[in-house]
């Protein structure tokens, strides 16, 4: 009986590797979905901050949030779900665009996968190129390639994205630090006036948190700034 299972393995398992292998070919497209779906994933994060505004916005609410004063308000978790689905209003043309030149032909059989990943990279490149400043993509461009391209439109993602990402921060940065002028203006005119009626021993911040916070929503600061943001891109 021993002698007889140890004959017959080996040509049970052949038959059902060949079962195997006759199901995967008959249905090949299924498992390169699940590999590219499953890395596709796994980048997600890391596309959505390098290659959208997530980064902009991100920025712009760090620097409110520390010049209201409040620490821990909005949580993180609100500001990045805002961000999120500002991004997301923001990318709907470039989304469309991937859609329409990559993803429908994919899903039709009329291209391969190779082919729907570079006509799907092409619409958020050009987003990216449209907001890059010119002197990031000369310095990348200088710094990874031999010979410069004639035109931005040449550029590979390698240079395109690093670029875009230095110019989505210099905006941040830029539309905070105008956000942060008015808050700290209020925490002058408090200080000098707790300073000069001898209130040594109360912080300013005590007074002027509460004053700012009241100023942001007299002004309807959330919509000001939301639209702000809009309007930047």
């Amino acid at each position: 009986m021993t002698l007889l299972i140890l004959f017959l393995a080996p040509a049970a398992k052949l038959s059902s590797f060949s079962g195997l292998e006759s199901h995967i070919s008959g249905n090949n497209a299924v498992p390169w979905n699940i590999v590219f779906t499953l890395t596709l994933l796994t980048i997600l994060p890391a596309l959505v901050l390098s290659m959208t505004p997530m980064v902009r916005l991100l920025v712009v609410f760090h620097f409110l949030r520390q010049a209201l004063g409040t620490q821990t308000a909005p949580s993180n978790q609100t500001l990045i779900g805002l961000g999120l689905f500002m991004t997301w209003f923001l990318m709907q043309p470039v989304l469309t665009a991937v859609d329409q030149q990559a993803v429908e032909p994919y899903r039709l059989g009329q291209i391969t996968g190779l082919s729907a990943i570079e006509k799907g990279m092409e619409p958020p490149r050009l987003y990216m190129l449209h907001y890059a400043r010119e002197k990031d993509l000369e310095l990348f461009a200088s710094a990874s390639l031999g010979v410069r391209p004639a035109k931005p439109e040449d550029l590979p993602l390698r240079v395109v994205v690093p670029a875009y990402m230095l110019s989505e921060l210099k905006a941040g940065f830029q539309i905070g630090a105008v956000l942060f002028l008015p808050f700290l203006l209020v925490d002058l005119v408090v200080a000098s006036i707790t300073t000069s009626i001898g209130m040594f021993q109360l912080p300013p911040v005590v007074v002027s948190t509460p004053l700012k916070i009241l100023l942001f929503v007299m002004v309807d600061g959330w919509n000001l700034l939301a639209g702000s943001l809009l309007k930047s891109f």
